[in-house]
């Protein structure tokens, strides 16, 4: 199954915590890139840097949950609330990814 996470930043984390701990942060994504199939940070209107978006593959939102805990950035301070959103693809690279009845 395909799950979209959606990150909230807290508004008062340092701001350098996200410099301070983005190797390890892109260490763990890579260590588990048979799962976390892309991950960034979303922008504001201003196209400041804030909160952030996995799309993961994984058997249940309890695998994801476990993810979410284990990444390096989650205990600092700099993640306020994440919500697990089961997501069914149907296109991508140009091409249908089902066949509508």
């Amino acid at each position: 199954m395909k799950f979209v996470i959606l990150f909230e930043d807290a508004p008062d984390a340092d701001p350098d915590t996200r410099k301070t701990h983005m190797t390890r942060h892109l260490d763990f994504l890579e260590r588990h890139s048979d799962k976390i199939e892309a991950a960034g940070p979303l922008s504001d209107t201003a196209r400041l840097g804030r909160d952030g978006m996995w799309i993961v593959e994984a058997d249940a939102e309890e695998d994801v949950d476990r993810l979410v805990q284990e990444d390096p950035f989650w205990p600092t301070g700099l993640r306020k609330s994440y919500a697990i959103i089961k997501w069914t693809q149907v296109y991508a690279a140009g091409s249908r990814l089902i066949a509508p009845s």
